[in-house]
C-alpha cells in the first residue's frame, strides 16, 4: 500500500470508528457487532504502526496515548465558570423569578430544568471540530489541563459534527461523573485488592480525572453529560434549549431528563418529579439547575462575580442525620483485610434505618478522629451507602479516648500487619476462619492448584463442619468421608479426592499463587519461583534480597517475608510438604542465567506460543518482562496485531523479534 492509499484508508477507518463510538456510547444503538468493530480497530492499529507519521491526535487509538505527568498545567477558560446561587424551597424559586422580573419588567420567562449532577465540572475546547484540550473548573477562571484523561472517556467525541464543528473555536461545559453501579463495582474491586475505597461517586470521578497516568483513568468507568456552550464565535443560538440540541447534534451526551418549563410553577413541578425519581437516575444528582431559556434575556440579566443572575440551583432535601457511635468493631474480609465498622444508635435515614457504617481503614478513622461515644453526622452516598461525614466535636464526651487499631486479628488472634504503602491492616494467618472459605476457593481455582470440584458447596460444608481449617487439611480427605457430604455421591467424591491428589505436582509458582500471600499474584509468584526454585530458599530470603529483584520491590518483599515469618503459615507449609505437595519449580536451573537483566516486551498474538509460555521462558532464563516500551527495553517480541508497542519500538530503535527469532535467541542463550 502506498503512503497516499494508507492516508486515505486511515481517514476512512477513523471516521467509521468515530461514527460507531457515537452510536454505541452516546446513542446506545450500535450498528455493528463487537467483532466487526474490533476488526476495524485492528486494521487501524496495524496501518498506524506501518505509517506512524500518519497517526493523528484525534485517532481512536490515541485515547489512552498520553504520557504520565508530574503536574497539571494551568488553563485559562475562555469564559469564567461561575458558581450557582441556591434555592431550597418552592418559595425560593418564586423569589428568583421575582428578582429577574424586577430586572426585566414586563418580560415573560420560560425555563430549562436540568438534573444537577454531583460530579466534576469540566470545560472542553475544540478548534474546527477537533478536540484541543479539556480542563477542570479550578477556581472558575483558571483550571488544570486534564486533556489526556478526558480523552479516555469514550462518550466525549474527539471530532464534532453539525454546526459546532464549523466554529473556529468552541468551548463547552459538562459534568464528568461515575454511574452508581460502576462505582459500587469499582469499590468492590478495590476492597478485594486491599486498596483504599472511595467514599462516594463524586470523589471517585474526581480522582480518576486527576490521575497522573491516563492509563489508570482509562480503567475507571466515567461518563459525562454536556450542558452549556460557553464560547462559539460565529455560531449563535436563540435559546439555551437550542444550544443543548446543538450539543446533541455535535455528538455529545445530553441529559435525557432535561426539560422545558413555561412557568415557574412548571419548574417547581419538574423539580419535585426529579427529586422523587432521584434514586432511579443511576447517578448522583443533588438538585435541579434552572435556567432562563432565552439567551438574549440571559445576556441582559448578566452575572455577579459569583453567579449568573439568570440561573439558580434548586437543592434537593439533604439526606443526613446525627447519631451516636456505640462501638467500633473490626471485620475480617476474604483477603484478610481488617475493616473497621462503627456500630451506631439506630437512626432512620432516607427511608431505611442505619445501625452500621463502614469506617474503611485506619487512616480514615484518624482523619475524621472517630471515637466510641462520639455524635456523628452521617449521609447516604448516592442515597445508598451510608458514611460518616464528620464528628460533631461539640458533643464529644469528656472521657473520650482516641481509637487504637488492633494489632491482632479479632477473628483468630493472629498477627495483623499493615504493609508499607497500604491502607489496610491484614491478618497473616492463612487458617483464619473468617477468610478461610474464600482462600480455599482461590487455592483450588484453575490458575492456582486447579482442583476441579472444590467449589462453593464443597468449601462451605468442609469449613462449616470444621473438617478443613487450613489448606493442608484438604490432603487428608478420603473418598468415604466425602461421600457422606451433601451433594457428593461416591463418583463425585472420588473425582474430588483424585483432583486434590493431582494438585500435588503443580509446582512452586502455582502454589505461591494459591497461598494468597498479599500482593503476590500469578506474575509475582512465577517471578519468585523462577528466581529461588524452592520454598526452602524463598523462606530464607531476606526482605532486602527480595526488594532488589526487578518486579518485586520493597512493598512486596515486606509482604512475603512477613508471611513466612508467621509460625502458623510455616506450620501449614510443613504439612503440605509432608502430604507430598511439590515445593520446588521444575523450570528452575542452577548456574548462570543467559538472559539476566535483559528486558522484554511482549505484544500481539504469537503463532504457537501463548503469552504465558513466552513469559515463563524469559523468566526461566533470567530475563525481565515489562508492559511498556522504553529506551531501556532490550527486545520487543511482536506477533499479530502488535499495534502501538511495535511502533514505539521502531521509533526508539529497540530490536523487534518475531516468534522464530525469539525462539532462536532463547536456544542460543540456553
Amino acid at each position: 500500500m502506498t503512503r497516499a492509499d494508507a492516508a486515505q484508508r486511515l481517514s476512512e477507518l477513523r471516521e467509521q470508528i468515530h461514527h460507531h463510538d457515537y452510536l454505541y456510547y452516546v446513542e446506545s444503538r450500535p450498528e455493528v457487532s463487537d467483532a466487526e468493530y474490533d476488526s476495524l480497530m485492528r486494521e487501524l492499529k496495524a496501518l498506524e504502526a506501518e505509517f506512524p507519521d500518519l497517526v493523528t491526535a484525534d485517532s481512536p487509538t490515541q485515547r489512552v496515548a498520553g504520557a504520565a505527568v508530574d503536574t497539571f498545567q494551568p488553563v485559562e477558560h475562555r469564559v469564567a465558570m461561575l458558581s450557582l446561587d441556591n434555592a431550597t424551597s418552592p418559595d425560593d424559586l418564586r423569589e428568583f423569578e421575582a428578582r429577574i422580573t424586577r430586572a426585566l419588567p414586563g418580560q415573560r420567562f420560560t425555563y430549562v430544568c436540568e438534573p444537577k449532577i454531583d460530579g466534576l465540572g469540566v470545560a472542553l475546547l475544540y478548534a474546527r471540530g477537533r478536540f484541543v484540550r479539556g480542563a477542570t473548573r479550578g477556581d472558575g477562571r483558571v483550571g488544570e489541563d486534564v486533556s489526556a484523561n478526558l480523552k479516555t472517556i469514550r462518550s466525549l467525541p474527539m471530532r464534532l459534527r453539525g454546526p459546532l464543528a464549523e466554529a473556529e473555536e468552541v468551548e463547552v461545559r459538562g459534568e464528568v461523573y461515575m454511574p452508581r453501579k460502576e462505582f459500587e463495582r469499582l469499590n468492590a474491586g478495590l476492597e478485594a485488592a486491599g486498596e483504599a475505597t472511595f467514599a462516594n461517586p463524586r470523589n471517585a470521578a474526581a480522582g480518576a480525572v486527576r490521575q497522573k497516568d491516563p492509563a489508570i483513568s482509562a480503567t475507571r468507568p466515567l461518563e459525562a453529560f454536556l450542558y452549556h456552550v460557553s464560547w462559539s464565535p460565529g455560531v449563535t443560538f436563540a435559546s439555551h434549549w437550542e444550544a443543548l440540541e446543538a450539543l446533541r447534534a455535535a455528538g455529545f451526551r445530553i441529559n435525557p431528563r432535561s426539560s422545558r418549563a413555561e412557568s415557574i410553577d412548571e419548574v417547581i413541578a419538574a423539580s419535585a418529579r426529579l427529586e422523587a425519581d432521584r434514586d432511579t437516575l443511576g447517578y448522583d444528582a443533588d438538585g435541579v439547575v434552572v435556567k432562563v431559556d432565552t439567551l438574549e434575556m440571559q445576556r441582559r440579566l448578566g452575572s455577579t462575580t459569583h453567579h449568573p443572575r439568570w440561573a439558580i440551583a434548586f437543592k434537593f432535601a439533604a439526606r443526613q442525620a446525627t447519631t451516636v457511635v456505640k462501638a467500633i468493631e473490626v471485620n475480617v474480609g476474604k483477603t484478610g483485610a481488617l475493616t473497621p465498622v462503627a456500630k451506631l444508635e439506630p437512626v432512620p435515614l432516607a427511608g431505611v434505618v442505619i445501625s452500621n457504617v463502614s469506617l474503611h481503614n485506619e487512616d480514615e478513622i484518624r482523619r475524621k478522629d472517630v471515637r466510641v461515644g462520639d455524635t456523628v453526622l452521617i449521609e447516604r452516598a448516592g442515597d445508598v451507602i451510608p458514611y460518616v461525614v464528620q464528628v460533631v466535636a461539640a458533643k464529644r464526651p469528656a472521657e473520650s479516648v482516641e481509637y487504637a487499631f488492633p494489632e491482632r486479628c479479632p477473628a483468630c488472634g493472629g498477627v495483623a500487619f499493615r504493609p508499607p504503602g497500604e491502607v489496610y491492616w491484614r491478618c497473616q494467618n492463612t487458617a483464619c476462619p473468617a477468610q478461610l472459605k474464600e482462600r480455599l476457593r482461590h487455592f483450588g481455582s484453575r490458575r492456582a492448584m486447579d482442583i476441579e470440584g472444590l467449589g462453593e458447596a464443597a468449601v462451605d460444608q468442609l469449613v462449616d463442619r470444621g473438617r478443613v481449617k487450613s489448606f493442608a487439611d484438604l490432603y487428608d480427605l478420603t473418598v468415604d468421608e466425602m461421600a457422606e457430604y451433601e451433594r457428593f455421591a461416591e463418583k463425585s467424591a472420588e473425582n474430588l479426592v483424585a483432583a486434590i491428589e493431582g494438585s500435588k505436582t503443580r509446582g512452586l509458582a502455582r502454589l505461591l499463587n494459591a497461598l494468597g500471600i498479599p500482593m503476590v499474584g500469578e506474575r509475582v509468584a512465577q517471578l519468585l519461583a523462577t528466581r529461588f526454585g524452592s520454598l526452602e530458599r524463598l523462606e530464607r530470603a531476606t526482605e532486602a534480597e527480595l526488594a532488589e529483584i526487578h518486579g518485586i520491590g520493597e512493598r512486596i518483599g515486606a509482604s512475603v517475608t512477613k508471611f513466612f515469618a508467621d509460625e502458623s503459615n510455616r506450620r501449614v507449609l510443613r504439612r503440605l510438604g509432608e502430604a507430598g505437595v511439590t515445593l520446588t519449580e521444575a523450570s528452575f536451573e542452577e548456574g548462570p542465567r543467559p538472559l539476566d537483566r535483559k528486558t522484554f516486551v511482549l505484544t500481539g498474538a504469537l503463532p504457537t506460543l501463548t503469552r504465558d509460555a513466552a513469559t515463563d521462558l524469559i523468566l526461566r532464563l533470567g530475563g525481565r518482562i515489562s508492559s511498556a516500551v522504553s529506551k531501556k527495553t532490550d527486545y520487543v517480541v511482536a506477533g499479530e496485531d502488535a499495534g502501538k508497542k511495535e511502533a514505539d519500538a521502531r521509533r526508539l530503535g529497540v530490536k523487534i523479534l518475531d516468534e522464530a527469532a525469539f525462539l532462536a535467541l532463547t536456544r542460543r542463550a540456553s
